[in-house]
């Protein structure tokens, strides 16, 4: 991954939004918010003024104009500059072509799962099976509805969340199964290590991988 001047996503969403035409920052945030953009970027509002501060610093965005309407405070239209579109065009390509190497969350709790009980472990990933199958649900009303309003080439994004989540699921529920069933070998060598605090022998846990 590049180490970009400005490495924060809503710069980029930013981007790719002043692209369209010249707008002020309140602008931005409001298409943001109507093209439902808060659950891709993970969008911290309160650091939108500092993201197209460091934009413009760069070079990626520059100021037009100062509007004012009515009553309101004046506000600086802000648009996309050659650099600017440079840099998104690249930032989206490294974005779409290589894979991100960083651990999920998820990634990290099963790493050191083996720290609690094989029982508390189930009893987590059914939560955790049940709230994915939750959003889901929730995920598949939305589309529906945006599909009534939007060609399916603006919802790419929300497909592919949809699918991950559903590849998720199905992959936990087979992690349940297998610990259920034992065809997971050291499972008893690990519920007797929770209870005693006597390190296995890691051969117990290797013992019919692969056969």
């Amino acid at each position: 991954m590049k180490r970009r001047k400005v490495s924060n996503l809503l710069g980029l969403a930013v981007l790719a939004t002043v692209l369209e035409r010249p707008m002020h920052p309140y602008e931005v945030a409001t298409l943001l918010r109507e093209r439902g953009k808060e659950g891709d970027l993970k969008i911290k509002w309160g650091s939108l003024y500092t993201v197209v501060g460091n934009l413009e610093k760069h070079g990626f965005l520059e100021a037009v104009e100062n509007v004012r309407e009515g009553a309101r405070p004046e506000r600086t239209v802000y648009r996309i500059t050659e650099a600017g579109q440079a840099e998104m065009e690249d930032w989206i390509a490294e974005l779409l072509g290589v894979p991100d190497p960083e651990p999920t969350r998820f990634h990290t709790g099963l790493s050191v799962m083996l720290a609690l009980t094989p029982e508390v472990v189930d009893q987590e990933l059914k939560h955790r099976v049940g709230e994915l199958e939750q959003m889901i649900g929730e995920r598949v009303e939305e589309l529906a509805k945006m599909r009534a309003e939007l060609p399916r080439l603006v919802l790419l994004e929300a497909e592919y969340q949809l699918a991950m989540w559903r590849a998720e699921a199905e992959w936990v529920r087979g992690l349940r199964e297998e610990l259920a069933t034992g065809a997971i070998p050291g499972v008893e060598e690990w519920r007797r290590y929770r209870e005693t605090g006597e390190l296995p022998d890691m051969a117990a846990f290797v013992q019919g991988e692969g056969e």
